[in-house]
């Protein structure tokens, strides 16, 4: 595949064949080749070549070969002339991460992991298939799909400030319940407050390093800190949704004779009927994946204040920011107002732009890029650079550079969990499996993904944590 690299951390697929605009990736010499390797750098070019795509193609560090787009894919369509596609936001709509804050150090929890990681196990459902402790009607169902964490906090499942850190307020508008599958709705009936399994997962870490003090500040960060990071998705709903989807896709291909390199970027025009019936859907899978992030959040703070007997003040657990790494968003960038794809790609806008919590405004928007079982997670900002060169996206974790299935064959999960608690973290989970599929060596080391965000000027650092205790479904 011809690639030319620009400078170090920037790679340039040259427009060829059918490729309406170029690519590129943000990566070391290491990741690019694996994205080659495993035809993940294919697919950006592939991206590339659907209708009404703008400026250019683009992957983050993260990229792996995903559905259709690359995972860690970000491409922007003008509102007129472009697409939109299930394969450029995922399966699991709205995965996202929140990162809650606590008044707490380490020494504050220290004597009391031991109760508090099985008391959160306990209260929050995890695991392949998990149903939750909420099982609404049918109804009620809808009204979460058009309200989103909204519809949690008016439930008393949390605060009216925390919808105030959470990307769209925890409410996308324009989302359409009655565009959903009824097997789509049950589906999501049981799962509401649902960790789910594979990489989903609730740690406590402490604040190890701080490296950016304004920033930090300003998103209520210490060092040695006690914080929580929740990361899950829509769950079930989600990915009956995009699985419904797909199939109408291919069909709305033919009929406005789209041809792609790729069946699996099956795609509509965005105006069209299925173009914006796929967004209604989308957009009430993304609220359902918000408001399941708001409730486990609400039953993470009950656990921490009965099992330490803290106040609510004294714990002081607030939202620092939630954000989604597989949305579709209407956006202006460059006087032009866009639909952006985020595939395992995560919002990153800079200072002082519209969409960006007032209280962050003067550092930008705070990134959360998870690490995997073992390994530190980072909070980043978002940065000016990022509105020109990525409209306003970075990483969002570490990214796979191993299968599942040969995760499973090189890692025995028993083994994984003494040797994780032998460096000081505790590890809940339902299945060992899942934990073999899930091991660090089975990611990039998040930290090189991560730099290279910092050293392309799409992110910045402000700081890192260090996990204490890991829940996984």
């Amino acid at each position: 595949m011809n690639i030319r690299k620009i400078n170090e951390f920037t790679f340039e697929i040259p427009k060829t064949g059918s490729m309406r605009v170029p690519g590129i990736i943000f990566a070391s010499e290491r990741m690019i080749n694996h994205a080659v390797k495993e035809k993940a750098a294919e697919q950006v070019a592939n991206v590339a070549s659907m209708p009404g795509i703008v400026g250019r193609s683009m992957a983050m560090p993260d990229i792996h070969w995903g559905y259709g787009f690359p995972i860690g894919g970000v491409a922007a369509f003008d509102e007129n002339e472009g697409v939109i596609s299930p394969g450029g936001i995922g399966y699991d709509i709205n995965c996202g991460v929140r990162l809650l804050r606590t008044n707490l150090k380490r020494e504050d929890v220290a004597t009391a992991l031991d109760i508090l990681l099985p008391a959160l196990f306990s209260n929050i459902p995890s695991g392949v298939g998990s149903t939750g402790k909420l099982n609404i009607p049918s109804a009620e169902v809808e009204k979460v799909l058009e309200k989103g964490a909204a519809w949690a906090v008016s439930k008393g499942f949390g605060e009216k400030t925390d919808l105030e850190n959470t990307e769209e307020n925890g409410t996308y508008r324009g989302a359409d319940p009655s565009a959903l599958s009824n097997r789509a709705v049950e589906r999501g009936r049981e799962q509401l407050g649902t960790l789910g399994a594979g990489n989903h997962f609730l740690e406590i870490q402490e604040v190890a390093v701080i490296y950016d003090k304004a920033a930090a500040e300003a998103y209520g960060l210490f060092e040695g800190q006690i914080t929580v990071m929740i990361h899950t998705g829509s769950r079930g709903l989600g990915y009956q949704v995009c699985d419904d989807f797909l199939a109408l896709m291919q069909s709305a291909q033919r009929k406005y004779g789209i041809v792609l390199p790729d069946r699996q970027l099956a795609c509509a025009p965005i105006g069209s009927a299925e173009g914006r019936r796929y967004f209604s859907a989308m957009a009430a899978a993304a609220n359902y994946a918000w408001a399941n992030r708001q409730i486990i959040t609400h039953w993470a703070r009950e656990t921490f204040m009965k099992v330490l007997s803290l106040s609510p003040r004294e714990l002081g657990i607030d939202v620092v920011y939630d954000v989604a790494h597989n949305i579709g968003k209407f956006e202006e960038h460059g006087g032009r107002k866009l639909f952006v794809h985020r595939k395992g790609a995560t919002r990153a806008f800079g200072p002082g732009e519209k969409g960006v919590p007032e209280r962050y405004s003067k550092a930008g928007q705070p990134v959360l890029v998870p690490g995997t079982m073992g390994t530190e997670s980072f909070v980043l900002c978002g940065t000016r650079a990022a509105m020109d060169k990525t409209f306003g996206s970075t990483c969002h974790g570490a990214g796979r550079v191993m299968s599942r299935t040969q995760s499973i064959k090189t890692v025995n999960g028993r083994e994984l969990v003494k040797k994780l608690k032998e460096n000081g973290i505790n590890v809940l989970s339902d299945s060992y499996k899942t934990l073999a599929e899930e091991a660090p060596g089975a990611y990039k080391v998040v930290g090189d993904v991560v730099a290279v965000c910092e050293a392309a000027g799409i992110s910045r650092k402000v700081a890192k944590l260090k996990p204490l205790g890991v829940i996984k479904g």
